[in-house]
């Protein structure tokens, strides 16, 4: 791992709390792909959707630095203080296509 310090050092056991962007599906919108908050498990769309909840989520909480893709077959995370991109060991994609 490069430089980030917010990687979790115990088992990552968290779920997603919804299918979809949270704010989407609230408002009736789209979305292009998925991030998933690895401090709470909100699922928010991404920098390429209208909306940019996933972005919007950690600008409103700020200690939760990490996102990690909610799209099939992607395993890679995201630290938003460190602007970092990583894959962790033996931490396989959220879902399968």
């Amino acid at each position: 791992m490069d430089d980030c310090t917010h990687i979790p050092s115990g088992p990552v056991t968290l779920d997603p709390l919804t299918d979809g962007c949270q704010e989407c599906l609230e408002i009736g919108s789209t979305w292009v792909h998925l991030r998933m908050c690895q401090s709470c498990g909100h699922v928010g769309c991404c920098d390429q959707s209208t909306h940019h909840h996933a972005r919007a989520h950690f600008l409103a909480h700020d200690d939760h630095p990490l996102i990690r893709s909610l799209e099939p077959d992607e395993a890679w995370w995201y630290c938003w203080i460190d602007d970092l991109g990583f894959e962790l060991d033996g931490i396989g994609p959220l879902r399968s296509s």
